[in-house]
């Protein structure tokens, strides 16, 4: 009797310690691919001891889920790209707000949910590009100059449907408002150099190839081409183009970030906070810098090489939330004036 009692008080005092044990995981859906985030949760683990289950796919797909899973999910974190999108996640309720001293102090305030639903960790840049020697830089000093009669089929740009372009223009709805930025998307579309179509690297490869002399895409597609070990057809595009900082002269070159959130439903949430505190650690930045080519988060971190190469420039400060509060009037706007 002894022995079975002795046995049970064993089990007993094992238990606490086996489920902790089996807390020390967070689970991530990511919509970023494994190969730009992986080596950094691997580190995260390394350091914590914390196991990161990653479950990758596209961004709204991944929205969708965790929608469909409800309170069920599994998820933890919800990492993600454009401001747009995690404001939808916000506003959809599959967020929570994250009281947390570490994110606040080391990302600017534009860079994060007012109510602190989500965090950019990186930056990315969406300025105008153009083919070195076919125009002179310094005729084209803004977003708004896209709209000139000069540019008549010179321009090319990916399709309204996509969710950069659309945070591009609710940034000069906030600028500009509803009616001159309409005006000014009439003008861009009458301008292209052909219907949009692919994606941003598309357009810097149609650019390249003679299609057209402007085009507009973030900055790290164009340094991934620079730096791309594997394709010699991709750095001599990349190396036929130059890049121009828009409205430098007034609220400065459009922005955006990719972020992160804690899940409404996380059931390991001090995880999920440390997670999201270790993406803007010294570690993550300098990876995001270096690796992925992303402006960091953080203003005390330099950017890559490659990046600086392009120069520094003045970019939007607007906050981010922003843009996701005029996406759907942008988007409105973008097939009014016939945006494809």
């Amino acid at each position: 009797m002894k022995i079975v009692t002795l046995l049970c008080l064993a089990l007993g005092l094992m238990a606490p310690a086996i489920s902790a044990a089996e807390t020390q995981e967070v689970n991530l859906y990511s919509a970023r691919k494994e190969a730009l985030i992986k080596p950094l949760l691997d580190q995260f683990s390394a350091d914590t001891g914390i196991r990161v289950n990653l479950v990758t796919g596209k961004a709204d797909a991944l929205l969708k889920r965790l929608e469909t899973e409800g309170e069920n999910t599994p998820a933890d974190v919800l990492i993600t790209v454009d401001a747009g999108r995690l404001h939808r996640a916000k506003a959809a309720g599959l967020l929570q707000p994250v009281d947390s001293t570490v994110l606040q102090e080391s990302v600017p305030a534009s860079y994060r949910d007012p109510q602190h639903h989500w965090v950019g960790l990186s930056l990315r840049a969406r300025p105008i590009m153009y083919v070195v020697g076919k125009l002179d830089p310094s005729a084209l000093k803004s977003y708004e100059d896209l709209a000139q009669p000069k540019w008549k089929g010179k321009i090319c740009v990916r399709s309204s449907n996509n969710i950069y372009n659309q945070s591009l223009v609710a940034s000069m709805i906030i600028a500009n408002g509803e009616q001159q930025t309409e005006q000014w998307a009439r003008s861009l579309v009458a301008n292209l150099a052909r219907p949009p179509k692919g994606g941003d690297r598309d357009q810097i490869r149609a650019a390249a190839a003679g299609q057209c002399v402007i085009a507009i895409a973030n900055t790290y597609y164009l340094a991934r081409m620079t730096t791309s070990q594997k394709d010699q057809r991709e750095r001599e595009a990349a190396g036929k183009i130059g890049i121009i900082w828009p409205n430098q002269d007034n609220r400065g070159a459009h922005i955006n970030v990719s972020g992160a959130g804690v899940t409404r439903f996380s059931k390991h949430k001090n995880n999920a906070v440390k997670l999201l505190e270790f993406l803007v650690s010294d570690t993550a930045q300098r990876f995001y810098a270096d690796i992925n080519h992303e402006y960091p988060v953080r203003a005390d971190m330099e950017p890559s090489d490659t990046l600086k190469q392009w120069g520094r420039f003045k970019g939007d400060a607007v906050n981010l939330s922003l843009l996701g509060e005029n996406n759907s009037a942008a988007v409105k706007l973008m097939d009014r004036a016939g945006w494809r």
